[in-house]
C-alpha cells in the first residue's frame, strides 16, 4: 500500500512523528480487507493489537511517498502475527511485529475459525 506523508502527520519540522508509523501500518492492514469488498470487523468477532514492537530506522518528511508492506508471520490458535515493514525510496525505515488477537463483541477472546485463517492467510501470505 502507498501512503503520501501529510503535514498533520509530522511534527513541526516536517518530520513524521513517531505513533503515525503505526497509523500507516494500521490503515495498510485495512486496507488489505477494503481491496475484497471486507472490513477487519467480521461476523464473529474482531482484531485487537496485543503485542506490538517497532523500530525506527529512518525518518520519513512531509511529502514523502511511502510503502507499506505485510507478511504474515505466526498463526496460532486465537492470535497472529504479523511482519510490517516501510519503505521510502526502496529503502527500509520502519519496521513494526504486531500481534493481534481474535476477540467477541464483548471483549473475550476466541479461537480463529478455518474460515477466518483462511482470509488472513490469503490477505497476509506472499
Amino acid at each position: 500500500m502507498k501512503v503520501r506523508v501529510y503535514y498533520e502527520d509530522t511534527d513541526t519540522g516536517g518530520v513524521v512523528y513517531h505513533s503515525n508509523y503505526l497509523n500507516f501500518c494500521e490503515r495498510a492492514r485495512s486496507d488489505a480487507f477494503f481491496n475484497i469488498g471486507s472490513t477487519p470487523v467480521l461476523e464473529n468477532g474482531h482484531f485487537v493489537a496485543r503485542r506490538v514492537e517497532a523500530e525506527y530506522l529512518l525518518s520519513a518528511k512531509l511529502g514523502d511517498e511511502l510503502k507499506v508492506t505485510t507478511q504474515l508471520s505466526v498463526m496460532k490458535a486465537a492470535s497472529f502475527k504479523l511482519l510490517q515493514t516501510i519503505y521510502k525510496d526502496e529503502k527500509k525505515i520502519f519496521e513494526l511485529s504486531i500481534t493481534l488477537a481474535y476477540i467477541t463483541f464483548e471483549g473475550k477472546p476466541q479461537k480463529i475459525t478455518t474460515d477466518v485463517k483462511e482470509l488472513l492467510l490469503s490477505l497476509f501470505s506472499s
